[in-house]
């Protein structure tokens, strides 16, 4: 397993006026009530009838290592044979983060997308991608059924992606120094932790999310049902809350390796991370950690294959779709970055005990997860346009950071 090759970098509070399109804005479209249990109606859009023979071409913007062809390791290579099967030439644009990845797609030049879930909203909201239709990636089907029509890929019962691969951010800690292992992300933001100085946490706005998870769990008062649906009172609650955590953190990570040098150095003890994180911290021998989803669940990502509204190759880009979550090459993707393949078939394609480490097949796990997803005005809860939408976060988080 290619673990060591994990490139995704996380998304950084940068570009702050464009993540007010669509995502504030397009709660104010018509059909949105205070009461409504339904979404806006994104932009007018509709999705392909059929698919016919490949354009020759396709521009996509992805995650490093979700588009590989040799050239990073001659070993490593899913792109090429896909050339070969369809004849579509894969030109390949490396989105280092969330708000790159949008700005990128509203250029008009890219047919498609590999959208984690805090871009995927404002992109169907700003008109930028279109409607997917599902009969037409047969290898759809096969596709963890715990992972369609979310609020994240789909919107008014409307597909709008085809899922690629997931996790959950983990609590991570090393038990050499934390003997009694946490079970609660309360470890984290307790103000007197004993390991203060010594706590790590995710540098995103996207963060936010995290600390009202918790307070959902820990202060019904504040009836916050779904962490990225927060009015004026659910959100400064969180804000305060990572304000309070603020001194005790030692080093906030967007990069991954910035977490593993962190661990690995022991200047972080306890700390938000991915599961390849500590599987990295652990393959390195410096230090163990254990990791674990505390009882009040966690956040993570789903991310997506979108297509966009205005593709120039949108058959070559169905054809990649399909590709993509294909069970042989959905368990190479898996592997090489270190996450849980969508495609359910691909666990007989990995190394063993890949899905098992993964929880790949864990329907009990992954309901456990709150999947990234992009904050909008007009709450995900059905509350209407109280919520505090991605701009405001962004803006949040930079005061949460000083």
């Amino acid at each position: 397993m290619h673990t060591t090759r994990l490139l995704k970098v996380a998304a950084t509070s940068a570009a702050v006026v464009l993540l007010a399109a669509a995502c504030g804005s397009s709660s104010s479209s018509s059909g949105s009530t205070a009461g409504s249990t339904e979404r806006p109606a994104p932009p007018a859009g509709t999705a392909a009838t059929s698919v016919g023979a490949g354009e020759g071409e396709l521009n996509i913007i992805a995650w490093a290592g979700y588009a590989e062809n040799g050239s990073t390791d001659p070993k490593v290579d899913w792109v090429t044979p896909f050339t070969a099967a369809t004849g579509c030439k894969v030109n390949v644009k490396i989105g280092n983060t969330s708000d790159e990845m949008v700005t990128l797609m509203k250029t008009g030049q890219y047919d498609g997308v590999s959208a984690s879930g805090d871009a995927s909203l404002r992109l169907i909201y700003g008109g930028d991608v279109a409607p997917v239709n599902n009969d037409l990636v047969p290898n759809y089907k096969t596709v963890s059924e715990f992972l369609k029509d979310k609020q994240w890929n789909s919107v008014n019962g409307v597909s709008y992606g085809i899922p690629h691969g997931w996790g959950a951010n983990v609590l991570a800690y090393n038990p050499a120094v934390v003997t009694t292992p946490p079970t609660s992300w309360g470890a984290v933001f307790d103000a007197n932790s004993p390991y203060k100085g010594k706590i790590t946490a995710y540098d995103s706005p996207i963060y936010i999310a995290d600390a009202a998870l918790y307070l959902s769990k820990t202060k019904p008062d504040l009836k916050i049902t779904n962490p990225y649906a927060l009015d004026d009172t659910q959100f400064q609650a969180a804000v305060d809350l990572l304000k309070t955590q603020r001194p005790l953190i030692s080093k906030y990570w967007a990069d991954y390796t910035a977490e593993v040098n962190s661990f690995g150095a022991q200047e972080s003890v306890l700390g938000t991370a991915w599961q390849i994180n500590a599987n990295l911290i652990n393959g390195e021998g410096k230090v163990k950690v254990e990791s674990l989803v505390p009882s009040e669940g966690a956040t993570g990502w789903s991310d997506t294959w979108m297509i966009a509204s205005k593709a120039a190759h949108p058959n070559c880009m169905y054809k990649w779709m399909d590709w993509i979550v294909s069970p042989d090459v959905n368990a190479q993707v898996a592997e090489w970055f270190g996450e849980a393949p969508a495609q359910t078939l691909s666990c007989a394609k990995a190394t063993a005990g890949f899905c098992d480490q993964f929880h790949a097949l864990d329907a009990t796990y992954a309901s456990s997860i709150s999947y990234w997803t992009t904050p909008t005005k007009n709450c995900l809860d059905g509350r209407g346009d109280i919520c505090k939408d991605y701009a405001a976060w962004v803006q949040a988080w930079t005061e949460i950071k000083g």
